[in-house]
Protein backbone atom coordinates (compact mmCIF):
# COMPACT_ATOMS: atom_id res chain seq x y z
CA UNK A 1 0.00 0.00 0.00
CA UNK A 2 1.52 3.36 -0.83
CA UNK A 3 2.22 5.64 1.76
CA UNK A 4 -0.08 7.87 0.13
CA UNK A 5 -2.89 5.94 0.91
CA UNK A 6 -2.21 6.13 4.75
CA UNK A 7 -1.18 9.69 4.95
CA UNK A 8 -3.00 12.93 6.20
CA UNK A 9 -3.27 15.15 3.25
CA UNK A 10 -4.78 18.16 5.59
CA UNK A 11 -0.76 19.11 6.08
CA UNK A 12 -0.73 22.54 8.45
CA UNK A 13 2.11 24.57 6.15
CA UNK A 14 3.66 27.92 6.81
CA UNK A 15 6.01 30.00 4.70
CA UNK A 16 9.55 31.01 6.47
CA UNK A 17 8.82 34.13 7.64
CA UNK A 18 6.08 33.54 9.86
CA UNK A 19 6.67 34.28 13.27
CA UNK A 20 7.79 31.56 15.96
CA UNK A 21 4.56 32.69 17.88
CA UNK A 22 2.30 32.43 14.98
CA UNK A 23 3.35 29.00 14.34
CA UNK A 24 2.83 27.90 18.18
CA UNK A 25 -0.59 29.68 18.07
CA UNK A 26 -1.36 27.20 14.44
CA UNK A 27 0.31 24.18 16.56
CA UNK A 28 -2.12 24.84 19.53
CA UNK A 29 -5.46 25.54 17.03
CA UNK A 30 -4.71 22.80 14.60
CA UNK A 31 -4.00 20.28 17.69
CA UNK A 32 -0.55 18.98 15.42
CA UNK A 33 3.07 19.09 16.92
CA UNK A 34 4.61 20.65 13.48
CA UNK A 35 4.27 22.60 10.71
CA UNK A 36 5.92 22.37 6.99
CA UNK A 37 7.65 24.85 6.18
CA UNK A 38 7.11 25.74 1.94
CA UNK A 39 8.43 27.82 -0.62
CA UNK A 40 5.10 28.12 -2.79
CA UNK A 41 3.89 24.38 -2.88
CA UNK A 42 7.56 23.02 -2.04
CA UNK A 43 8.30 21.83 1.38
CA UNK A 44 11.75 23.43 2.35
CA UNK A 45 11.58 22.53 6.42
CA UNK A 46 9.98 21.82 8.99
CA UNK A 47 9.43 23.16 12.45
CA UNK A 48 8.39 20.93 15.60
CA UNK A 49 7.12 21.28 19.30
CA UNK A 50 10.52 20.13 20.28
CA UNK A 51 12.40 23.10 18.15
CA UNK A 52 10.19 25.94 19.78
CA UNK A 53 10.66 24.49 22.94
CA UNK A 54 14.73 23.99 22.53
CA UNK A 55 15.50 26.64 19.87
CA UNK A 56 13.12 29.45 20.99
CA UNK A 57 12.05 29.12 24.49
CA UNK A 58 15.62 27.31 25.78
CA UNK A 59 17.74 29.66 23.94
CA UNK A 60 15.69 32.26 25.54
CA UNK A 61 14.90 33.77 22.29
CA UNK A 62 11.79 36.34 21.30
CA UNK A 63 8.87 34.33 19.38
CA UNK A 64 7.40 37.54 17.98
CA UNK A 65 11.35 38.48 15.97
CA UNK A 66 12.11 34.37 15.49
CA UNK A 67 11.00 33.27 12.41
CA UNK A 68 10.42 29.67 10.98
CA UNK A 69 13.57 30.02 9.20
CA UNK A 70 15.54 30.85 12.14
CA UNK A 71 14.20 27.52 13.81
CA UNK A 72 13.27 25.27 11.11
CA UNK A 73 15.37 21.91 10.55
CA UNK A 74 15.91 22.94 6.94
CA UNK A 75 17.72 19.32 6.23
CA UNK A 76 14.24 18.05 5.32
CA UNK A 77 13.66 14.20 4.82
CA UNK A 78 10.64 13.52 2.75
CA UNK A 79 9.16 10.39 1.41
CA UNK A 80 7.71 9.91 -2.59
CA UNK A 81 4.37 9.51 -2.15
CA UNK A 82 4.24 5.99 -3.89
CA UNK A 83 6.85 4.66 -1.19
CA UNK A 84 5.56 1.63 0.89
CA UNK A 85 5.04 1.25 4.79
CA UNK A 86 8.86 -0.96 5.58
CA UNK A 87 10.83 2.73 3.49
CA UNK A 88 8.82 5.40 5.29
CA UNK A 89 9.86 3.59 8.28
CA UNK A 90 13.07 2.97 7.48
CA UNK A 91 13.35 6.68 6.03
CA UNK A 92 12.43 7.29 9.72
CA UNK A 93 14.71 5.23 11.52
CA UNK A 94 17.97 6.28 9.65
CA UNK A 95 17.54 10.11 9.99
CA UNK A 96 16.27 9.97 13.31
CA UNK A 97 12.85 11.56 12.75
CA UNK A 98 9.22 11.32 13.45
CA UNK A 99 7.41 13.12 10.90
CA UNK A 100 7.60 12.59 6.74
CA UNK A 101 6.14 15.33 4.42
CA UNK A 102 4.97 13.43 1.67
CA UNK A 103 5.84 14.62 -1.90
CA UNK A 104 4.56 14.04 -5.59
CA UNK A 105 7.44 15.51 -7.50
CA UNK A 106 8.25 18.97 -5.74
CA UNK A 107 5.19 19.31 -4.43
CA UNK A 108 3.75 18.82 -0.76
CA UNK A 109 0.84 16.02 -0.62
CA UNK A 110 0.77 14.66 2.58
CA UNK A 111 2.30 13.56 6.10
CA UNK A 112 2.99 10.83 7.87
CA UNK A 113 4.09 10.81 11.30
CA UNK A 114 5.78 7.52 13.65
CA UNK A 115 2.43 7.30 15.41
CA UNK A 116 0.73 6.97 12.52
CA UNK A 117 2.70 3.88 11.82
CA UNK A 118 2.04 2.56 15.06
CA UNK A 119 -1.24 2.87 15.17
CA UNK A 120 -1.61 1.00 11.49
CA UNK A 121 0.60 -1.60 13.07
CA UNK A 122 -1.44 -1.82 16.30
CA UNK A 123 -5.17 -2.15 14.00
CA UNK A 124 -3.08 -5.10 12.44
CA UNK A 125 -2.29 -6.69 15.45
CA UNK A 126 -5.70 -6.84 16.58
CA UNK A 127 -6.97 -7.82 13.87
CA UNK A 128 -4.34 -11.07 13.96
CA UNK A 129 -5.08 -11.36 17.39
CA UNK A 130 -9.24 -11.98 16.75
CA UNK A 131 -8.04 -14.51 13.89
CA UNK A 132 -5.95 -16.42 16.85
CA UNK A 133 -8.59 -15.86 19.09
CA UNK A 134 -11.42 -17.50 16.64
CA UNK A 135 -9.01 -20.65 16.04
CA UNK A 136 -7.48 -21.52 19.01
CA UNK A 137 -9.18 -24.20 21.19
CA UNK A 138 -11.20 -23.10 24.46
CA UNK A 139 -9.84 -23.67 27.59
Amino acid sequence: MPIEDLARSDVVTADRDTSVAALATAMRDEEVGSIVITDGETPVGIVTDRDLAVRVLGAGADPETQTAADVMSGDLCLVDRDAGFYEAAELMSEHGVRRLPVRDGDSLVGIITADDLTELLADEEQKLAEIIRAQRPAY
